[in-house]
């Protein structure tokens, strides 16, 4: 526990003050960020604010990380470092579409199919060595399961490689998703701090309950919660020191750094933790967002290419179902201020956690 809260304070502290000089770094060196010329006007305003934040939030989590280890003499698990790959990993990715964005001057950067192949390439070294029996620990558990999981593993036992497939779904998905939030000042950032903070708090209650340590009905068989809940810690640690220059007004921008780097993290640990449905619950907030560009994308070319699709609707070609997607830009056409949009996307995002939380208990209650 000294180690968690070590990691965690530290984190919030390098990645507060390491955010407070990377904002006139970046403007100096022109990290600024282009704005998309078909979303709402208000952001035009944004145009040259420094991006590529990101960078901070993973430099401070890793450092925190290995600082919380140093001090109380513990040794990084296997669990903890493939998941601190899969967050620089995710994370490079995301700055070399950063990069080219600020350097090119435009609202786009690499392309998706290089963007996929990167996150890709990522996620599939990352769900082979989850996997691997050279990770497994002394009890015979690796960092990832082939069984399909909710609060734990369940019986459905998946072939290796779909399981593989599983996991680049996602950690592709789930990046793609933060992405797609981080699109108002504050908004993935907070989010991103309770959604880790949940997470953090899962891996404590698993290492308690822990099958190596516990040989009770309830258990859980989950490899080195302790040091993933360390890593959870420094993340939110460093989420929350971010957002102090990130909240409306925003100062900095967190980029594709920070968003691909955070949403794959994300996702590997709802696969170490053995909860990988239950992040639906708790990851709620992106996933709505998701499906609002999904349902926009879809019904537009739904309606343009199929009569009955605008017969059924009572609707021209190409219509849309939100003003603009994501989500979050419909609701500021329909004149809410960025600033109202961000809080409520923020208390959803805690009713999402709080409800994840509380399923995750009930389970444990319902089998102790």
């Amino acid at each position: 526990m000294k180690a968690i809260l070590l990691g965690g304070g530290l984190a919030l502290l390098f990645s507060l003050l390491g955010t407070r000089a990377a904002i006139p770094l970046f403007s100096q060196l022109g990290y600024g960020q282009p704005i998309r010329d078909d979303g709402p006007t208000s952001h035009h305003t944004k145009r040259g604010t420094p991006t590529m934040g990101g960078v901070v939030i993973i430099a401070s989590s890793v450092l925190a990380y290995f600082l919380a280890e140093l001090i109380t003499q513990n040794r990084p698990s296997a669990s903890a470092l493939l998941l601190l790959f899969l967050f620089v990993g995710m994370g490079v990715v995301g700055f070399l579409d950063d990069f080219i964005k600020v350097s090119k001057q435009r609202s786009l950067g690499l392309r998706s199919k290089a963007k996929i192949v990167g996150q890709t390439v990522i996620a599939l070294a990352f769900g082979w060595l989850a996997l691997s029996g050279t990770l497994e620990d002394g009890n015979g558990i690796s960092p990832a399961s082939q069984n399909l999981s909710f609060i734990r593993d369940t019986k459905l036992v998946l072939p290796a490689v779909v399981a593989i497939v599983l996991f680049w779904v996602m950690v592709t998905g789930t990046s793609n998703a933060v992405n797609l939030a981080d699109g108002l000042d504050g908004l993935a950032t907070g989010a991103c701090v309770m959604v880790f903070g949940a997470f953090m708090f899962v891996n404590i209650w698993q290492n308690n309950q822990n099958c190596a340590i516990h040989h009770v009905r309830a258990c859980y068989q989950v490899r080195d919660p302790l040091d993933l809940a360390l890593v959870a810690a420094a993340i939110t640690g460093a989420c929350f020191g971010f957002l102090w220059w990130n909240a409306p007004p925003a100062q900095i921008f967190m980029g594709d750094t920070g968003s691909l780097s955070l949403g794959g993290a994300m996702a590997g640990f709802a696969i170490m933790t053995r909860t990988e449905l239950l992040l639906l619950i708790i990851g709620g907030l992106f996933v709505v967002i998701t499906l609002s560009v999904i349902v926009q994308v879809g019904f537009f070319k739904a309606s343009r290419r199929f009569g009955v699709v605008r017969k059924l609707f009572g609707v021209g070609p190409g219509h849309r179902v939100f003003r603009i997607a994501p989500i979050q830009h419909h609701f500021e056409l329909l004149g809410w201020e960025q600033v109202t949009v961000v809080i409520r996307f923020w208390i959803i995002t805690g009713l999402c956690v709080a409800g994840g939380l509380g399923v995750f208990y009930a389970a444990w209650v319902a089998k102790a």
